[in-house]
């Protein structure tokens, strides 16, 4: 089969790769672009641990074609924050003990930085449904939702502050 060619913006670099048209954007993002923070749970698009953005759309990773992105922009959960200087959302998981083990954490920081773009005041029941695709198997999930309405707090504060 022969190789596309792939021009894609990941976490605002632009990058163009030849890639099997069968391959996934889970494997293109880990073994093309060396971005292993997008983890590979199912492969079915069932657990949310490959939750990436594709134009500011939560997307499963592991369903999604290499080639499918061609043209288009892909966050990934390095596009979050750095250590000294985390994103909200990552300063509140760590400081409200929104996981354990962290393997389903970038899909779940993924969906939630969604849902923040879309609603910077989300209620429970918004965050809820917004991690409604994203499977924990360690936490019980309070802690995760407490870290969310912990992060519009701090984000609320971070946009009065500027």
């Amino acid at each position: 089969m022969a190789k596309q060619s792939v021009k894609v913006t990941v976490n605002g670099a632009r990058y163009q790769r030849d890639v099997e048209p069968r391959m996934l954007l889970s494997d293109f993002i880990r073994h093309e672009l060396s971005l292993t923070g997008t983890h590979v749970g199912c492969e079915h698009g069932v657990c949310g641990a490959c939750t990436v953005l594709v134009d500011g759309v939560a997307t499963r990773s592991c369903l999604c074609l290499a080639v499918q992105t061609d043209g288009l922009s892909v966050d990934t959960v390095e596009s979050l924050g750095k250590i000294g200087a985390l994103h909200p959302l990552q300063q509140a998981f760590w400081e409200k003990h929104g996981l354990q083990c962290g393997f389903c954490t970038p899909g779940m920081l993924m969906s939630l930085t969604e849902l923040l773009r879309a609603n910077p005041n989300p209620d429970r029941e918004a965050i809820v449904d917004a991690i409604s695709g994203n499977l924990c198997r360690c936490t019980g999930y309070q802690n995760i939702i407490a870290a969310v309405e912990h992060a519009v707090e701090l984000l609320r504060a971070s946009k009065e502050a500027a």
